[in-house]
């Protein structure tokens, strides 16, 4: 079974707003209200791809109850845990501004509510699949993915983790299955300013070394890299298409890493799952479509875009 972790979901209200004046009454042109976080992203796509999934995390009030109501028309299975206080956040985002969002704040998380979901998480067994992505809540104790991958340890559960800098680093002794920084968060990470796949490989091999099995680098634009578990190192230019929309574009290319390292064991054929996954929901309004992934990657196959290079070292502890 795969699961996702969304530690503070929300409601996504997605508006446009021509000539939007500041201190005026402005009316919207256009609104959609979606499920969003990035762990719940990574169900929505794990679906479309036909893989099921449970979403963990936590809701609370009257948003919380049509957040689940808006996934589980989806495919998705509920797996929230209920608190008793406050609301699950909504985040509005006003699409013809760019950038302009204004994210909520969601429930406070009591310790009662964290050890259910610890109780939860320790049913997981072998052959699991576990999605840690994002930011947490401020009620939330910083070293929760830590605990959390602990309690997991050597039970052959593939964790992969989709999280910045101190939340991200904390985790790599516990060698997650998988880690997806961007390269900005990479450079972040080790002081540098990363703006070509050369420059990133590096540093995603010193992540590996640290203790990840696979570095995914999303690179917008320039593409994507892989640092594979394997020793292998893949890099492929960013497919010819227009940026449509790139908000959870990196969880749809975590999703579709593992649902092709799932359906073949293979780095090179899940690499290629993921960039067409995380590209195809950059070209689309929503996340994508499995029709609409499976067109990216025929591009990527007929382009013979993906370059592969076996690493002559092979290091410690892989």
């Amino acid at each position: 079974m795969i699961y996702t972790v969304t530690f503070n979901p929300s409601l996504d209200y997605i508006v446009t707003v021509e000539d939007f004046k500041l201190g005026l009454t402005n009316r919207t042109n256009s609104e959609v209200l979606l499920p969003g976080g990035k762990g719940i992203n990574v169900s929505i796509v794990l679906g479309n791809l036909g893989l099921e999934s449970t979403a963990l995390g936590f809701i609370a009030g009257f948003t919380g109850d049509e957040l689940v109501k808006r996934l589980q028309k989806t495919g998705v299975k509920n797996g929230f845990i209920r608190v008793e206080e406050g609301f699950t956040r909504i985040n509005v985002k006003l699409k013809s501004m760019e950038g302009m969002e204004i994210n909520g704040m969601g429930p406070v998380i009591g310790q009662e509510k964290i050890q259910m979901l610890m109780e939860r998480l320790d049913t997981l067994r072998s052959g699991d699949v576990l999605f840690l992505s994002g930011s947490i809540p401020a009620s939330v104790p910083d070293q929760i993915y830590q605990k959390i991958m602990e309690l997991l340890e050597g039970r052959g559960v593939r964790i992969a983790v989709d999280a910045t800098k101190d939340l991200l680093m904390k985790t790599l002794p516990f060698r997650p299955f998988l880690i997806k920084p961007n390269n900005h968060e990479l450079g972040e990470i080790f002081g540098k300013e990363l703006r070509t796949r050369e420059a990133v490989v590096p540093y995603a091999k010193k992540l590996r070394e640290k203790g990840a099995q696979n570095v995914l680098v999303s690179m917008a634009g320039e593409g994507a890299v892989l640092a594979a578990a394997d020793q292998t190192v893949y890099d492929t230019p960013a497919p010819e298409g227009k940026l449509v929309n790139g908000v959870g574009a990196g969880d749809s290319m975590a999703a579709g890493f593992m649902a092709g390292y799932l359906q073949r064991q293979d780095y090179e054929y899940a690499f290629r799952m993921g960039v067409a996954a995380g590209s195809a929901s950059a070209f689309s309004e929503n996340l994508a479509t499995k029709e609409e992934i499976g067109a990216v990657f025929q591009k990527l196959l007929e382009s013979d875009s993906v370059n592969c290079v076996r690493e002559e070292t092979v290091y410690a502890d892989l």
